[in-house]
């Protein structure tokens, strides 16, 4: 990437951003046209190569750019803190929400590059992936106190669980368009208080 991207101003950057995440979320990765975020952003195609040497490379810095801001949304929101698991997972739906709000599309632009077939890009997003989710969960895993959960319950099978539920019902929400926040707050918030019941050592 050279490095001239980052000496525009911080709206320039933001918007190449924002129409970055936008037509990739809404297309695959072959089928996205550079031309269209190029024109989104409000600069040619030739010169947003000139800040990314191709399609590729903006790609992965798209998909590096959303996993490091949601890392410090999570940070900022306590989520690493927490001891108890649903605590953690209300400020990080908290975090996501406030990240979701400044870039609109990088909830499904995450899902769909998870979810990309591309042989161009799969196998360095797969491996990203699996290293910050490794990351994450294992420094989680070493903070909670297991006393809190129902007897014999595996707790990574839980984690996995709630986690792939919880991508699911974001996927469906953003597919719906642009999403509700209030809703989407108060129906998440009605999924972990049905986790709770069913995961919690009882009183």
């Amino acid at each position: 990437m050279n490095e001239k991207f980052f000496s525009l101003a911080k709206e320039k950057q933001e918007a190449i951003l924002n129409a970055g995440y936008r037509v990739f979320s809404q297309n695959t990765y072959k089928n996205s046209p550079v031309s269209e975020i190029a024109a989104e952003a409000g600069i040619s195609k030739s010169l947003l190569f000139y800040y990314f040497r191709n399609k590729k490379e903006l790609y992965m810095y798209l998909w590096d750019h959303c996993s490091k801001t949601t890392i410090q949304y999570l940070e900022e929101y306590g989520c690493y803190e927490c001891t108890e698991l649903f605590d953690a997972m209300e400020r990080g739906m908290k975090a996501k929400i406030a990240l979701i709000r400044k870039y609109p599309d990088v909830g499904l632009f995450a899902i769909k590059a998870y979810m990309e077939k591309d042989p161009e890009i799969r196998a360095s997003i797969q491996k990203s992936y699996r290293d910050q989710l490794e990351n994450r969960t294992a420094g989680m895993f070493t903070r909670l106190d297991p006393t809190q959960f129902a007897p014999g319950i595996d707790i990574k099978m839980m984690y996995k669980d709630m986690y792939l539920a919880s991508v699911g019902y974001l996927f469906e929400m953003f597919q719906k368009g642009e999403p509700d926040f209030d809703a989407l707050e108060r129906e998440f918030n009605q999924m972990i208080a049905f986790w709770k019941q069913i995961y919690l050592r009882k009183e």
